[in-house]
């Protein structure tokens, strides 16, 4: 039983005319074998023949119902159907059957749905593989346009986060040691000290350097600079990469030691860095020669660890160093003599 009229036989329209109007139509013959093919149905279907191929030896109409006869499918006339490609069953079409007069046949007019551009994709189709009155031509350029826009604005987006990262690393970077600045130097600090709070510990290193003043002075700042790009070449190998490391001020640098306690370790590394310091440094042929004093502060020496209190009692250290004649260390003990 059809649900509609048929077409009448002087209503048929040429399969070129067909073929401009509705380019993934299929011309059927009374007993279901296809007459003729749009242009971009026989190229969905790999350009095979099928003219005179039964339509159901080709495609399988999956909905509504299983369709096993020509009789059971020219009953879908007028109703919209969906049929996959029996050769390649992941292409999936929906479709519209007309029954045409008695003896005619009928015409079946497919297309991708919302699958356009994945068709799009894999058979390298254009706009001449439409119909001029589908609306898929233009959907799919919207579809192209917004993702090119977004494609645009997430990499504009990443630009961005990445020029962010590179200003908050540049605010937080001394510039001619690469080392950390006083303000990184500062929320490190900040956060060793709240890390206390759950068990942990670390040591605070101010170094400052011995006969430094001597080499600006009489080599020039370049000779200043070179030194102090080795001095940070120094601490970054004989300190651990967890390690805070960072330029404080001219010739002061200040490092923070995480899980660092123990008095004799900490002695050991200092002595590495002191000993590393004042190896001869080559400016221009000129050898340069340092060393360094530092003072250390222990977190685990306060009861409650404060930045402030901390800063002031490794510098105390420090300068304790220095008067008990450079090039050594001090450890110090809050509310004690400091001890060389």
């Amino acid at each position: 039983m059809m649900d509609g009229p048929p077409m009448p036989a002087g209503a048929a329209i040429p399969d070129e005319g067909l073929a401009r109007l509705m380019p993934m139509f299929a011309r059927l013959s009374e007993c279901g074998h296809i007459r003729a093919a749009g242009p971009t149905l026989r190229r969905i279907c790999g350009n095979i023949d099928l003219a005179g191929r039964r339509f159901l030896d080709v495609f399988d109409v999956a909905r509504p119902h299983a369709v096993r006869s020509c009789a059971d499918l020219f009953d879908l006339s007028d109703r919209k159907i969906v049929v996959r490609f029996r050769a390649l069953p992941a292409q999936q079409l929906r479709g519209h059957l007309v029954r045409l007069a008695p003896g005619d046949g009928a015409i079946v007019n497919l297309s991708f749905g919302i699958s356009a551009a994945e068709a799009v994709r894999d058979h390298g189709l254009s706009h001449a593989d439409f119909a001029p009155t589908d609306l898929t031509v233009e959907l799919l350029y919207l579809t192209e346009v917004k993702s090119a826009v977004m494609g645009e604005l997430k990499s504009l987006n990443q630009r961005l986060q990445s020029a962010r990262r590179k200003a908050e690393a540049q605010a937080l970077t001394d510039p001619l040691t690469g080392l950390a600045n006083r303000r990184a130097f500062d929320l490190a600090l900040d956060r060793a000290v709240a890390g206390t709070g759950r068990g942990m510990s670390f040591a605070l290193l101010h170094l400052d350097l011995d006969r430094f003043k001597q080499i600006n002075d009489s080599l020039g700042h370049g000779a200043g600079d070179r030194v102090l790009a080795e001095v940070a070449r120094i601490l970054r190998a004989q300190m651990r990469q967890n390690d805070t490391i960072a330029r404080v001020g001219g010739d002061e640098f200040m490092a923070i030691l995480m899980g660092a306690s123990e008095p004799e370790s900490l002695l050991r590394i200092c002595d590495r860095v002191i000993a590393a310091l004042e190896e001869p440094i080559d400016y221009e042929g000129t050898a340069c020669r340092i060393s360094g004093s530092i003072g250390v502060a222990r977190s685990v020496s306060y009861a409650r660890p404060e930045p402030r209190r901390m800063i002031e009692d490794a510098d105390a250290a420090l300068y304790h160093s220095k008067h008990m004649g450079r090039g050594r260390t001090t450890i110090d003990r809050p509310g004690h003599d400091a001890a060389a």
